[in-house]
């Protein structure tokens, strides 16, 4: 597969493929093989775009005219006048003391990202730098050379500018590279390895490889796929609850969710009801006047929560298109000739955005957690054995299980409370608003990341309720995830060890594998 940069940028699923391609180099010595199934081009649109913003910059160098990080310091210092001689120096510079991130790597899914999007973002004709730039980029991108970029360091002020100083490094021959067993690589070892020269900055390149919002889109961008995966298994989990724990398919009709038109909404109320038909389970209470009247929020609400992130979820990436077309440098180049200072690089829509999705699929994993202690609860699982254990006493069953899901509901929460709002002044009052738009992003992924660990508990605990319920036959959705789950799971019986069961059923939920075998029985879940 070949993903092309034209100068109108590049597409969502450009950005997800290039970022979870390949493999990282484990040494030195294999970062010169090109590997993957994804190489990235730069379109000759992009590359003539890029010559006719560069000449405009050019121009203004040999006018001696002064413009901000063109012939002028950066933040503070944007009244200091650089001499000519100085400004090749001053880029490199810029980038030197900008890369002063500290901590654990970024996942190098995060770092690719950013790198593809800073390609769009010069390719796109505004930063007035010279193709040789964005080509520089590309050629990490596929020499699968991923550089190390600590976790902190970016404030969302002038966008992610640490994270993207130390990609920058090591276009430069500098910083460090991250290896796939996580160790530390010179960036110029790196380059060295894989037949590539180091760059030297022209006026106002440095600036542009650092100025936007790079990195906190390349992690929301990532965060909308795996959301829009994790939205449809949380209805198959709660479609599966919901049949142990004999429950009504009557909430989930479609007349009564027409009469409040949330699409979300209707959406995860129709992937539940279609989930339930055609079960044994079902139908051996439907008609049964000793069933409940009505069955409690977690179940007969899932819909309303579920879907209200669905809809969360279709804003956040409305958000992130406008951003995916948008030029984020500061300061541009119009083709008109002039050089603006603009604000474009700020993470507001991204912060916010991030900060909402983390509240939606908080939420969608903490009613999760309510269905799962309903299932282990004797007083309320409707007959199925105390924390679905056969022998409970002596076996403690899920009862801890559920314990972890609690804790993993509590972080969310915590981890619910917006970045956005905590802005704090630098650059000497000059930059005396910042988004906080990196720390909303990486926060969702951990959200996102403890969601999939709170649906697979639910999908462990109501496989053992469906197991329990036999020899009734459970609905489609159910017979696919006792065959997806059952052999490394068991049947009920004794105590197990119930780690690495938790860390299967996070691959089964985090997986294609079960809804694709669900959909060939029912159709597409939406």
């Amino acid at each position: 597969m070949i993903v092309t940069v034209q100068s109108t940028g590049v597409s969502a699923a450009d950005v997800i493929a290039v970022a979870r391609s390949g493999a990282s180099v484990s040494s030195a010595a294999d970062l010169g093989t090109t590997r993957g199934d994804v190489r990235v081009e730069i379109s000759p649109e992009a590359v003539e775009a890029m010559a006719r913003s560069r000449a405009i910059v050019d121009g203004i160098e040999a006018s001696g005219r002064p413009v901000y990080g063109v012939s002028t310091g950066f933040g503070a210092l944007a009244s200091t006048s650089i001499e000519p001689a100085r400004r090749a120096e001053l880029q490199h510079a810029l980038i030197r003391s900008h890369a002063a991130g500290i901590g654990a790597p970024m996942p190098r899914e995060v770092v690719r990202a950013m790198m593809l999007l800073r390609v769009r973002s010069l390719a796109l004709g505004r930063s007035g730098v010279r193709p040789v730039l964005a080509q520089g980029l590309v050629d990490l991108l596929n020499h699968d050379i991923t550089p190390w970029v600590p976790e902190h360091g970016s404030l969302g002020a002038s966008g992610d500018l640490a994270p993207l100083a130390h990609c920058a490094l090591v276009l430069l021959g500098e910083g460090w590279v991250l290896a796939k067993d996580g160790s530390r690589i010179a960036g110029a070892e790196a380059l060295r390895a894989a037949g590539l020269s180091a760059l030297d900055l022209a006026a106002k390149e440095g600036l542009a490889l650092i100025n936007g919002t790079d990195g906190m889109l390349g992690m929301l961008l990532l965060a909308i796929a795996d959301a829009r995966h994790l939205f449809t298994m949380a209805d198959v989990t709660a479609a599966l609850a919901i049949e142990a724990m004999l429950g009504s398919d009557r909430p989930f009709l479609p007349e009564l969710h027409d009469i409040r038109p949330h699409p979300g909404q209707a959406a995860s109320a129709a992937n539940i009801h279609r989930l339930l038909q055609g079960s044994a389970i079902m139908d051996s209470h439907r008609d049964d006047l000793a069933h409940a009247v009505q069955d409690a929020y977690s179940m007969r609400c899932a819909p309303q929560v579920a879907g209200a992130a669905r809809d969360t979820l279709d804003f956040v990436n409305t958000t992130s298109e406008r951003e995916l077309v948008s030029v984020v440098d500061n300061p541009v180049v119009l083709p008109d000739g002039r050089v603006e200072s603009t604000g474009n690089f700020h993470g507001a829509p991204l912060g916010f955005a991030a900060d909402f999705l983390a509240i939606a699929a908080a939420e969608v994993g903490a009613i999760a957690e309510r269905r799962v202690d309903r299932l282990l609860d004797v007083t309320r699982s409707r007959e199925l054995p105390p924390f679905l254990s056969p022998d409970a006493g002596v076996n403690s069953g899920l009862m801890i299980a559920q314990y972890t899901a609690a804790g993993i509901v509590a972080e969310n929460r915590r981890l619910a409370s917006p970045a956005s709002v905590d802005s704090l002044p630098t650059s000497g009052m000059q930059e005396d608003h910042v988004s906080m738009g990196w720390a909303a992003a990486k926060k969702l992924r951990t959200v996102l990341d403890n969601l999939t660990s709170l649906l697979a508990v639910e999908l462990l605990s109501a496989v053992r309720g469906l197991q329990l319920r036999a020899p009734l036959t459970p609905s489609a959705a159910g017979v696919a995830a006792l065959a997806a789950v059952t052999p490394f799971a068991g049947a009920p019986g004794p105590d197990i060890f119930l780690a690495p069961v938790l860390e299967q059923a996070r691959s089964v939920v985090a997986g294609p594998s079960l809804r694709a075998e669900i959909e060939a029985e029912i159709g597409t879940l939406r």
